[in-house]
Order: structure tokens, then sequence, then C-alpha cells
């Protein structure tokens, strides 16, 4: 089953009830340009690796790549964007486990996959609970550029009616 598929689904909360071990949440794309991985860096990772080509060929990439910064914060757009919890906001409890495969480049067009692992209750709220998520970023050759675990706080059904 892929939990947020449907598009009526993707409009209305889903829950910690709605999900099971094997769902998967797939994105759409998100295209990749030169002047975004510099105007990302300027900011926040100003390495010349992510600024400047001519200096980028000097580092063992060999050319401009984005920030593992970027990729994770495009990788959250994604999943904010495929409603990974329908209507209910992503809310982080753990992020472990993080891999950078390959550099995300130019040109590149990212999706991700979120694959549920498990879900439990919270012991002391009986509103919510968590979601174990493997969360998996490629680009347009379905490589793949990060991998990461996330545990998410969810709000249960019991929540609605409370």
């Amino acid at each position: 089953m892929h939990a947020n598929d449907d598009e009526s689904i993707r409009r209305h909360p889903q829950y910690l009830d709605d999900f099971k071990a094997g769902d998967r949440i797939s994105s759409g794309s998100f295209e990749v340009t030169a002047e975004l991985i510099r105007s990302f860096a300027e900011l926040y990772d100003p390495q010349p690796m992510h600024i400047d080509e001519e200096a980028a060929h000097q580092t063992i990439f060999g050319e401009l790549v984005g920030s593992g910064w970027q990729t994770l914060a495009i990788t959250m757009r994604l999943l904010v964007d495929a409603k990974l919890l329908g209507g209910n906001p992503i809310i982080g409890a753990e992020f472990a486990n993080l891999r950078f495969h390959r550099p995300m480049r130019p040109g590149d067009s990212l999706k991700a996959i979120a694959e549920v692992l498990q879900t439990r209750p919270s012991r002391s709220r009986n509103d919510r609970g968590f979601m174990d998520l493997q969360v998996t970023t490629t680009n347009q050759h379905d490589e793949t550029v990060l991998t990461q675990a996330w545990t998410l706080i969810v709000p249960t059904r019991t929540a609605v009616h409370d």
C-alpha cells in the first residue's frame, strides 16, 4: 500500500493508526540548478565546491556539487509536498543513520521515498505515538544520494476525539 497515493487522502490528516510497516510514501521530483546550489551555499555552507566552479575542480568532487545540508533540506521539502502525514505536520523526534551516498549535482532531479518500518504508541500520551521511517533520496538515474532514518511524532485518532 502507498499510504498517500490517493489525492483525497493527501488533503486529510493521516494518523498513526493509518500506517503499517511496509507502507511507502513517494514524492514528486525537485530539479537542482547550479544557481540554487550556489545561493544555498553562500548562505549556509560557503565552501569552494558549492560556490565556485573553478575552485570545485580542485576538490575531490572535481565539479560543483550541492551541500549535504541542502540535500537534506530538499528531502524535507519533497516529503512535505508529498503530504507524508496528509494534513498533519511532520514533527521529528529523531533523525539517525544519515549517509551521503553520492553528491547532489546541478541538473539532478531528486525524489524521496519514505518507507514505514514500524509504528508504536507513546507510553505516556495516548494522543500520539511514533513512526519509524527509512527515507531514501534518489536522483534521476535512480541512484541513491542520501539515506536516513526518521522517527516522527504522529497523532493518533484518539487525539481527534479528546
